[in-house]
């Protein structure tokens, strides 16, 4: 008959289970909602300045675009 030892070095360790993350409250995810509304409007201005003005993006362009989105120069046109 034989015996076995074992020490805790050769038992596996149980994994924890994983953590399920913190589920936001509604005015974050209503104020997510805003920024991103927001970000897609400005990438559908972009777009549609750079198509209306030869789609090639210049030093000129990129000053202006920036000069509008950043609200001293109005809507993009």
């Amino acid at each position: 008959m034989s015996t076995l030892t074992y020490a805790s070095r050769d038992i596996a360790a149980v994994a924890p289970a994983p953590e399920r993350p913190a589920r936001k409250s509604i005015w974050r995810r209503v104020a997510n909602s805003f920024v991103e509304a927001q970000q897609r409007r400005a990438a559908r201005e972009i777009a549609r300045y750079l198509a209306s003005h030869g789609g090639l993006m210049t030093d000129g362009m990129e000053r202006e675009l920036m000069r509008r989105l950043a609200g001293s120069g109005g809507r993009l046109r």
